[in-house]
């Protein structure tokens, strides 16, 4: 009996180190992904015709070898499936810490934990609801929420952007995805072996606060500057 349940022990221990793996790996390639994607929208401060350039230029990466947006989609079946893949691993890791722990605390001790990371789970669900969002209003749909033409990206930017609330629910999208990249980063680190020492885990925190600033700042900027009239149509 106590060899079965020593194998089970093994086991589950190598499937959660494999999750935490998958996790790993799912999280860096989304952010290779939003660091492109955000040097990418400063593109915004060129103006116009740079950005459209730019947005155009994206589709038509790998031709004539590949047909127009072929590329892209490759880079979408992959985000879809870094997206699944990370979803599905941070669910089954948490209801294995639930079942690990099936009397919660009388008291939560989060003195030693940071914000970001006891704000992952739901910094998590915000960022998937924002996607959806973002995806509809730039890409699938191509909503214009102050009714104006959608077949322009750069006046599409603008017009967004020039809308206060959806500034602020960017903004808000913004600092859920720096916190969870700071701790993202981290974690990310940790289960690659990169914190074994008091002194990688100082570099890691750093590297998680520089790629969180970095992308969400980044992010942020053009908004912001859309928004106080300094990028125009």
């Amino acid at each position: 009996m106590a060899t079965t349940e020593l194998v089970k022990g093994v086991r589950t221990t190598r499937s959660t180190i494999a999750l935490k793996l998958l996790m790993a790996i799912s999280g860096i390639v989304f952010i290779l992904f939003v660091l492109v994607h955000m040097y990418g929208n400063l593109k915004a401060f060129s103006g116009h015709d740079a950005y459209n350039e730019y947005a155009e230029h994206i589709r038509t990466v790998g031709t004539p070898i590949l047909p127009r947006t072929g590329a892209l989609w490759v880079l979408r079946v992959v985000l879809i499936v870094s997206l699944v893949a990370h979803v599905a691993s941070a669910a089954a890791l948490w209801k294995r810490a639930n079942r690990a722990r099936p009397v919660n605390y009388q008291v939560k001790r989060n003195l030693s934990s940071s914000l970001s990371s006891r704000t992952m789970r739901w910094g998590g669900l915000t960022l998937l609801v924002f996607i959806i969002w973002h995806l509809i209003n730039f890409t699938i749909g191509k909503v214009n929420v102050s009714g104006g033409a959608t077949n322009d990206p750069y006046n599409l930017l603008v017009d967004s952007f020039d809308t206060w609330w959806l500034t602020v629910i960017y903004l808000v999208a913004m600092l859920a995805l720096g916190l969870h990249l700071h701790h993202g980063t981290f974690s990310s680190l940790q289960t690659l072996g990169y914190t074994n020492t008091a002194s990688s885990r100082q570099r890691a925190r750093v590297a998680g606060w520089v790629v969180a600033i970095v992308i969400a700042g980044g992010f942020s900027l053009v908004p912001l500057f859309t928004l106080f009239g300094v990028i125009t149509k």
